[in-house]
């Protein structure tokens, strides 16, 4: 072991000569050029010309490409696949597209290979000598030929395909709950190191669940004292919401279900821009694509009113802001309308607010269902549209603006220029009698709320007056036939008993138009509303001074419209942002009625 070096070594001072070494030679490249006077110069110069007159060649050769390398070609050979070995398994599950033609829809996975066989290509990959005596194709050919194979309708629904798969693959776990079935989970392959790393994370889970089993043991005994109410309290959960660019920057107007596929969504669209109307749109979306409309159709003015047929489920009614309304076949790829009612004489001058297509037999089936096709408008009329060669109308009645209960002073006489401009009253919303289609509720811009007769000389059987200001929505309650919830803009929900002109019930809950009513489809007592800041669920079981839920879902707008889910305990919440979403309702009690 050497010695330390002491305190005075250290101090002495030492001299360090450097001096040159052999150099070492890594790499010697000789140089490439050669004198013309050498002895090898002529041979040199050959076998350059022998490479220029090769390279000519290989110009126009399709199987030549100019590239710089430093390895030498290897042997000729032909290149398919350079991949490992694919098993292939072919399953699969009918499914309807959105014209309602039957296919079948491959399965659910996570590695999905399809393979469109539109023609076989082999390259080759060799020194540039072409083997094969076929002569290469012009460019204007292969041109021809690639813009044949991409508008082909072979390619588009094979792409179609595509699409539904890659979309459920992507959203299976949501669809799946708003399906109510289980969620896919796919395997996870892990190595030898990874496995031990996952026993470990397991022991560590094991520990946990074992603290929360321990917890919610506790949760449940202090559970115990709670009343139903608190121990399980409403919640929303947002799946997705169906959107694109094509719908931002408007205003989401009507919502319906197709009658015969529950998976098909019609959703009106309108803009105003410092009150000009502006074009709108009508969009079909599908369970099977979250993120584009099956459907677009594009409106000269904006959407204000969608609903489908029952008696023809590819038939989708459209009212606009103009007053114009529309028939579309969603079966066919052409956006023009198929009915249109700007030749009607006695079409609409104000906006349509509201159509329905309202079955006049409830009872009947099949081919034996008629129905007829209701709008009401701004204009003040109540009208019944007939399709034949062309779209017309008739009035089912004339809302009158009604007299203000206005004391006159003793002597005073009513002043002509007092009386209203017009003598109509803009009609805002309607709804048929659940079980008599003869009668219906129209909501009125005076806040009147009206109920009338189809048939018989006595139209107007009765008027409700308890609002004060535009009646936005009614809705006769499904399973408690006499009983109707009514939603205005001022601020207001009030629930009323059909033999009875007072409400019998007010709600409010903050000082926002409210501009969308719901009942449940499956209770008696709960029915859900939208105002312009928050999504509020009513439950009169519970209280009928508070909502049991409220809660802002669209924090970038305002809320517009609602509808339930069929077949899901799902809520559908537009917005004026052009926005429709998908929320899964939680712990939502259904009373018996």
């Amino acid at each position: 072991v050497e010695a330390a070096l002491t305190e005075a070594e250290l101090e002495q001072r030492v001299d360090i000569y450097l001096s040159e070494t052999d150099t070492l030679w890594m790499l010697d490249l000789p140089t490439a050029v050669v004198s013309t006077e050498a002895e090898e110069a002529v041979r040199v110069l050959e076998r350059n010309k022998i490479y220029v007159e090769i390279c000519n060649a290989k110009i126009d050769s399709e199987y030549f490409e100019e590239k710089m390398v430093q390895t030498i070609s290897g042997a000729a050979k032909t290149k398919e696949v350079q991949c490992e070995t694919i098993t292939m398994a072919e399953k699969g599950k009918p499914g309807q597209d959105a014209e309602g033609r039957d296919f079948l829809l491959p399965s659910l996975s996570r590695r999905c290979f399809l393979n469109f066989h539109f023609q076989s290509f082999k390259f080759r990959q060799d020194s540039g000598v072409c083997d094969s005596a076929v002569p290469a194709r012009s460019h204007e050919e292969r041109e021809c030929h690639s813009e044949a194979i991409l508008t082909s309708e072979n390619l588009k629904q094979d792409l179609v395909v595509m699409e539904r798969i890659l979309m459920e693959n992507i959203f299976q776990p949501k669809l799946a709950v708003y399906r109510q079935i289980p969620v896919l989970i796919e395997p996870v392959v892990t190595s030898d190191t990874e496995r031990e790393e996952g026993e470990e994370e397991e022991e560590e889970k094991k520990d946990e669940k074992n603290q929360e089993e321990t917890s919610s043991k506790l949760s449940i005994l202090s559970d115990v004292n709670k009343s139903p109410a608190e121990a399980a309290a409403p919640s929303l959960e947002q799946l997705w919401s169906y959107r694109c660019d094509l719908t931002r920057g408007h205003s989401v107007s009507s919502m319906a279900w197709n009658k015969a596929n529950p998976d098909l969504l019609a959703v009106g669209y309108r803009e105003f821009v410092s009150q000009d109307q502006k074009e709108g749109l009508a969009c079909c979306w599908s369970l099977k694509n979250p993120m584009w409309p099956e459907r677009i159709f594009r409106c000269e003015h904006g959407v204000t009113a969608v609903d489908f047929s029952l008696a023809n489920p590819n038939l989708l009614a459209v009212g606009m802001a103009s007053g114009h309304v529309a028939i579309y076949d969603v079966r066919s790829r052409n956006d023009a309308a198929l009915l249109d009612s700007s030749a009607s004489l006695n079409k609409h001058t104000g906006p349509v607010w509201q159509l329905s297509w309202v079955q006049q037999d409830r009872g009947a089936t099949g081919g034996d269902r008629k129905e007829r096709l209701v709008c009401i408008s701004g204009d003040g009329r109540m009208t019944q549209w007939f399709i034949q060669q062309r779209l017309d109308c008739f009035d089912l009645m004339t809302i009158k603006r009604t007299q203000r209960g206005k004391k006159k002073l003793p002597g005073e006489r009513e002043r002509e220029s007092e009386a209203p401009i017009s003598q109509q009253a803009a009609g805002m919303c309607f709804d048929f009698h659940p079980e008599d289609t003869d009668i219906f509720l129209a909501g009125t811009e005076e806040g009147h709320i009206l109920c009338c007769s189809c048939s018989g000389k006595e139209q107007i059987l009765g008027t409700y007056r308890g609002h004060k200001g535009p009646v936005y929505k009614v809705a006769w309650n499904p399973s408690s036939t006499d009983m109707f919830l009514s939603c205005s803009a001022d601020w207001s929900i009030l629930l009323w008993h059909r033999d009875s002109h007072t409400p019998l019930l007010t709600f409010t809950s903050v000082t926002a138009f409210v501009h969308d009513i719901k009942w449940a489809p499956k209770s008696a007592f709960i029915f859900v509303a939208v105002n312009e800041r928050r999504v509020e669920i009513w439950d009169l079981s519970v209280s009928i001074f508070n909502p049991v839920l409220s809660c802002a879902a669209s924090p970038e707008g305002k809320l517009s419209s609602i509808l339930f889910a069929r077949n899901a305990a799902c809520l559908l919440l537009g917005d004026s942002c052009g926005q429709v979403g998908v929320w899964q309702l939680h712990n939502l009690a259904a009373p018996s009625t």
